[in-house]
């Protein structure tokens, strides 16, 4: 290997001996980040619970559910709240790069007591064959007109939106998008009671997107500076599809509000 002092592409390049130093020291950092981790998710299970008393109801494939319903034969219930206005023509591509994560997780965390269950403004007419075409399998539900998504912090009226009072991930007003993108956690007792647990949103998904975990690691890492950020990014079965356009973006002042 390369001594110290020579550059490869503008990085460093050293000896064994070196880069050993130097990957130990940081696998200190990697340890602690880890231990972090693990006290911050015990936090999040320490969060006080919220009882629910509003009745919701949902769009399934065989009629309308009940947010009990969801549950299955669980106590815990994950729902991911998926970007898909009924406006638009399809989901939205980053809500889909998640859920190429999680649709094959679907029975293992059945086995942990948990059901995992995605949730959608659009009708289940729109739903069922987007979802065919993406080739998942995970349950899917809309909350059409009712109160679900808007009291779970991820759908927004033009008006709301309009107003700047409005607030996404608890604290920052949301872009000119009626829809967004959360994780919400519910835990159902021996009495049929259903408490709000958590809920996450932007960034913080992150968490259940492991290819990039994969990407960050290489030399290149994620590399959007020239994307905008996520703009790389297609549906599975639209790589190679130049200009593609995010669903809000299709009719201006229908898929989205209009411009102020």
């Amino acid at each position: 290997m390369a001594s110290s002092g020579t550059a490869v592409h503008g990085h460093r390049v050293v000896s064994r001996d070196e880069w050993l130093r130097e990957r130990i020291k940081l696998l200190a950092e990697e340890k602690e980040l880890t231990r972090r981790r693990d006290e911050l998710a015990a936090k999040v299970r320490d969060l006080p619970w919220v009882k629910l008393d509003k009745p919701y109801a949902f769009e399934s494939t065989e009629g309308e559910v009940k947010l009990a319903d969801l549950f299955g034969p669980m106590s815990q219930l994950i729902v991911y709240h998926f970007m898909f206005d009924p406006t638009w023509s399809q989901g939205c591509k980053s809500c889909s790069f998640i859920a190429d994560h999680y649709n094959p997780l679907v029975v293992h965390l059945a086995h942990r007591d948990i059901s995992l269950v995605t949730v959608s403004k659009a009708p289940m007419a729109q739903i069922e064959p987007f979802r065919r075409r993406m080739g998942w399998s995970f349950p899917w539900v809309s909350f059409g007109d009712g109160d679900f998504g808007r009291d779970f912090g991820v759908s927004f009226s033009d008006e709301e939106i309009a107003s700047g009072e409005a607030l996404y991930n608890f604290s920052v007003p949301p872009i000119a998008i009626r829809e967004f993108p959360g994780l919400s956690v519910f835990f159902k007792d021996e009495n049929g009671d259903i408490y709000h647990t958590y809920s996450q949103f932007a960034r913080g998904l992150e968490d259940f997107l492991t290819a990039y975990r994969y990407i960050d690691l290489t030399p290149k890492g994620r590399n959007e500076e020239s994307t905008g950020g996520m703009g790389w990014l297609r549906h599975h079965d639209r790589y190679g599809v130049a200009n593609e356009l995010n669903p809000w973006e299709e009719r201006p002042g229908v898929a989205a509000p209009k411009p102020a």
